[in-house]
């Protein structure tokens, strides 16, 4: 069975600030939820509710999402918002920070982006060494969700991390951003092999929970399986009913996969 990790920034909002959103997922019955970012939030009380349910934070997002989009700009802010959110994943016990890929540097095609990627995530890991915590990136549609992304298919993703090429790197294998974007997951996860450190789903279309639109559950968490995954789901939907409704399905065909 997955680990299901509701995202708190959309799940359980109704129980208040963040830290009494992870009271309400553990009393819900989860032992794992997920977040964007920390910079906004009480870290300690966040802290206390996570040791007080034992509930485990899955994933984060590196701050401040940096926007690389122009060759001869600092990349001061990245590096800074990394470290900041490397030490606040240590008081967290969070083991991957989740980086985006902004809309890439202007004038540049889009393998001398990718190739620049390389060169940024490279050097964030040589800084991360030694840290505990796994730096992943994550591809997102602009199709719907993100219009001007780089990182807008799996295979970038995919081609990133080869050439970081390092065990403290990894991808964020989002189904909900791979099947709007027209992809087939099963064969991006076999394209993918060893590089997926955690994934996220929500139904499409309309990125609401699961069975509120067309994705066959069984089917891709089927393939998820035979992909030889077997980490967390992170839960990153807009649920269009109560929280702990809007789990159900996934729970049913979870306990299956």
């Amino acid at each position: 069975m997955y680990q299901l990790s509701p995202n708190i920034e959309l799940l359980f909002t109704e129980a208040g600030a963040h830290p009494d959103r992870v009271r309400a997922a553990a009393a819900a019955g989860f032992d794992a939820v997920e977040m964007w970012g920390t910079s906004t939030v009480d870290v300690d009380a966040l802290a206390a509710a996570l040791d007080e349910t034992g509930v485990a934070l899955t994933s984060v997002l590196a701050e401040p999402r940096t926007n690389f989009a122009l060759p001869w700009e600092t990349l001061d802010a990245f590096f800074e918002g990394l470290s900041r959110g490397v030490e606040v994943a240590q008081r967290l016990g969070v083991p991957r920070i989740v980086l985006g890929s902004g809309t890439g540097f202007a004038g540049q095609k889009r393998v001398q982006n990718l190739e620049r990627l390389v060169e940024v995530f490279s050097q964030a890991v040589e800084r991360t060494e030694g840290s505990g915590v796994k730096l992943i990136l994550e591809a997102v549609n602009t199709r719907v969700d993100h219009p001007g992304a780089l990182t807008d298919r799996t295979v970038d993703a995919v081609t990133v991390a080869r050439g970081v090429n390092s065990p403290a790197f990894g991808i964020l294998y989002d189904l909900y951003h791979s099947i709007v974007e027209g992809e087939d997951p099963a064969t991006e996860l076999a394209n993918a092999a060893g590089l997926v450190d955690y994934v996220q789903i929500a139904d499409a279309p309309g990125r609401g929970e699961p069975g509120s639109g067309s994705i066959d559950w069984a089917a891709q968490l089927g393939a998820l399986r035979a992909s030889g995954y077997d980490g967390p789901l992170g839960l990153e939907y807009f649920p269009t009913v109560a929280s702990e409704q809007s789990v159900k399905l996934i729970r049913e065909v979870a306990a299956t996969a």
